[in-house]
């Protein structure tokens, strides 16, 4: 079940409205119901007409675990995110034995949009798959395997492939299979495409962490983000009570020693992207050593991810349960959608919020 929102108004007695930056509101709410106990991993596109197209899995059957039955379902809005339409039908033929799911989508450079996600069939089968449409999401082509000629359980988080300057489209893994057993400590790597997705192939380098006393370190679901001067910062979830990082200067083909990050957070996936309009880092994750995936926290970078500033609470219940974002710029707007564990399934929402918010601005 999906529950659509009304338009908050915020305002304070003592200030006109208008010298206000409004908090952040939930535009959206993607609901478990019978046989649909989680709603999850997705992510936007901006579409010529100036709709959003958000495109997620729709689990299906008893239980929420990443092996139930799922599809590929999608919301429209047509207001600049404020209210969605859905529909839950699959939005391309379900490929996966067990489901399809964490969504990447994005405008290629020839104007087509891409759709990634990954197709389950087992726990030592998981595999990245793009289609493109070249009419704005009416129509998708057939899948191409981004891993070709791979045997393995590759997990690529949804919101996270990009395409650099370059042309390349870079595709951050996580191998999970060693020794043809499943492990949680993965191989980092990146797939690359250099043809605009028509051909792929693993990059140079596959690599692990270690700690100073040569421990191996739990890594898992990696991120990437071009620089300004080229380099690509590629960013790992780990058990070091902090996110790893490390850089490529070859568009991800090698990667520099993972170093720990100068902020703390919990064994849980953390997105970065660019914000257009003023060229500076945003950051979504948990701020939180512990266990706990609360709370919900933004923060801005203008020095590449060096330090991080005006950090705000998007979700500050301590019993919560937050993670697995995409991010999506409107304007002056973000949209940013994330995992709701808070009333038992996995349910997803949508909160949208102005950059005002976010640089302590009025509006």
């Amino acid at each position: 079940m999906t529950r659509l929102l009304p338009l908050l108004f915020l305002f304070a007695v003592s200030l006109p409205l208008a010298a206000m930056a409004e908090e952040p509101k939930t535009v959206l709410i993607q609901e478990t119901g019978p046989n649909n106990p989680r709603n999850s991993e997705g992510a936007f596109v901006t579409l010529k007409d100036g709709s959003i197209l958000y495109i997620y899995t729709r689990f299906q059957g008893k239980h929420h675990g990443d092996d139930a039955l799922g599809f590929l379902a999608s919301c429209v809005s047509k207001d600049h995110g404020e209210t969605w339409e859905e529909t839950d039908e699959p939005l391309v033929p379900k490929t996966g034995k067990e489901n399809d799911m964490s969504v990447s989508l994005l405008r290629l450079q020839d104007g087509r949009i891409a759709l990634f996600y990954l197709v389950k069939n087992s726990i030592k089968d998981c595999r990245l798959a793009m289609r493109t449409s070249s009419d704005e999401g009416a129509t998708w082509s057939q899948p191409v395997d981004c891993m070709p000629g791979e045997d393995n359980y590759f997990v690529v988080n949804n919101d996270r492939i990009i395409q650099t300057k370059s042309g390349r489209l870079i595709a951050p893994a996580a191998v999970h299979m060693r020794d043809d057993k499943w492990q949680g400590a993965a191989d980092m790597v990146c797939f690359v495409s250099d043809d605009a997705g028509k051909t792929w192939r693993r990059g140079k380098q596959t690599f692990a962490a270690h700690d100073e006393n040569g421990r191996r370190i739990v890594t898992q679901e990696p991120g990437v983000v071009e620089l300004k001067d080229g380099r690509i910062l590629f960013w790992i979830r780990a058990d070091v009570k902090a996110q790893l990082y490390a850089y490529s200067d070859d568009d991800g083909e090698t990667f520099t020693k993972p170093q720990k990050w100068n902020f703390a957070s919990p064994l849980a996936p953390a997105s970065i992207k660019r914000i257009p309009s003023t060229g500076d880092l945003l950051l979504i994750w948990n701020d939180n050593p512990g266990r706990q995936r609360s709370p919900l926290s933004v923060a801005v970078s203008s020095d590449e991810g060096q330090t991080w500033t005006h950090q705000k609470t998007l979700e500050g219940n301590p019993n919560g349960w937050f993670c697995y974002t995409a991010i999506h710029f409107d304007g002056d707007d973000v949209l940013i959608s994330y995992w709701d564990m808070s009333k038992g399934g996995i349910a997803t929402k949508v909160n949208k919020f102005g950059l005002d918010w976010i640089y302590d601005q009025e509006k």
